[in-house]
């Protein structure tokens, strides 16, 4: 379908957003001895990797993979999404951390699961799936705590060719001047404007920055609520403009 009413082509061919009770279109798979979810053609050149956020496999984060697999008609992927936290993901209950037993419990989760420690990680993955799947060109988008692991593999010995952050944790302009790759960043409401503004100016490459100023942090993954046409429409949009920066650059 052409592009209609300024969207793109890439969000005209997103099948309709699923509210409730999504069915996923990929599986799990073991793959180096890590629990991964796999969506979209295994012949495909071209594949993402996907760092969760810190509430691990939600059904809008399996849906966003979806989605990213087969939207741009033009441009199919195949993507994986690790399972950083080995099946010990931080509870929803626990966001936002208000309460005194909602921050002990946050405290003492994070400690063990920094993004360094996905970032250690990530280049035996890569390895594993080519060795399962054959060589590939990548992308990598990363939510929240993914955002900054994102970040951190970005430099000049990437093993990616372009890159995206939505709802970007742990904000720092040092970490754009070292990334060498396309980036592109989707924040929400809740990231400090001046953080977000401060990324952008660092970034010395190609690059997509913008704020969606209306909606949470999370609002393409667990803390997405689907059910408000608002949500949908801008989770939509989000996907949407991943599809169409990998496009131009992958």
């Amino acid at each position: 379908m052409e592009a209609v009413d300024g969207h793109s082509k890439a969000c005209c061919n997103i099948p309709p957003i699923v509210a409730k009770e999504y069915e996923v279109k990929g599986k799990y798979e073991e793959i180096g001895g890590l629990k991964t979810y796999v969506t979209g053609p295994a012949g495909a050149k071209a594949a993402i990797l996907i760092i969760y956020d810190i509430f691990g496999y939600f059904p809008q984060t399996l849906q966003g993979a979806d989605i990213l697999a087969t939207s741009d008609k033009n441009h199919y992927y195949q993507v994986f999404m690790p399972d950083f936290f080995e099946g010990e993901p931080a509870d929803i209950a626990w966001y936002p951390p208000v309460t005194d037993a909602q921050k002990k419990a946050l405290g003492e989760w994070f400690p063990h699961r920094t993004p360094p420690t996905g970032v250690a990680k990530i280049p035996k993955i890569i390895n594993d799936i080519q060795l399962k799947y054959g060589k590939k060109q990548w992308a990598a988008v990363g939510f929240c705590w993914g955002g900054k692991v994102v970040s951190l593999t970005s430099g000049p010995d990437t093993l990616f060719k372009v890159a995206a952050q939505s709802s970007p944790a742990m904000i720092d302009a040092e970490d754009a001047t070292k990334i060498s790759i396309p980036m592109c960043i989707l924040a929400s409401q809740d990231e400090a404007v001046s953080d977000v503004e401060g990324f952008e100016k660092a970034l010395t490459g190609e690059k997509h920055v913008e704020i969606f100023k209306d909606q949470v942090h999370g609002f393409m993954t667990a803390r997405a609520d689907l059910e408000d046409e608002k949500v949908r429409k801008e989770y939509e949009r989000g996907y949407a403009t991943l599809l169409d920066f990998f496009a131009k650059h992958l």
